[in-house]
């Protein structure tokens, strides 16, 4: 089982800042992927930004040139700072690690941190 603690949501205002981080404990081996999704009311969960095998990003459109993801091997975190900072990106925030099993991969979730950006 993986362990995984979310922080550094909240509340600010358009053009603001944030800094999220996800922390994972537990069996955290054979790691293929960790990132953050999003998901607003009423809307399906999205993808906001993700790193796979330790090196290749992958960002949301909507977010690119303003989030970036990053990832502290020693500290087993993940992190997602988040510049200019638009209404539309508030959502519930969510970690997921994904690890390998086999021919296949298992996912887990944090359980959430929520932002709100105000106009």
């Amino acid at each position: 089982q993986v362990q995984l603690v979310e922080s550094g949501g909240g509340l600010v205002q358009a053009g603001g800042s944030l800094r999220l981080s996800c922390a994972a404990s537990g069996s955290i081996f054979r790691l293929n992927a960790m990132g953050w999704y999003r998901q607003a009311p009423g809307k399906q969960r999205e993808l906001v930004a993700v790193v796979t095998s330790g090196v290749s990003t992958n960002y949301a459109d909507s977010v690119k040139g303003r989030f970036t993801i990053s990832i502290n091997d020693a500290k087993n975190t993940v992190y997602l700072q988040m510049n200019s900072l638009k209404p539309e990106d508030t959502a519930v925030y969510y970690c997921k690690y994904q690890q390998a099993r086999g021919s296949g991969y298992h996912d887990y979730w944090g359980q959430g941190t929520q932002d709100t950006v105000s106009s």
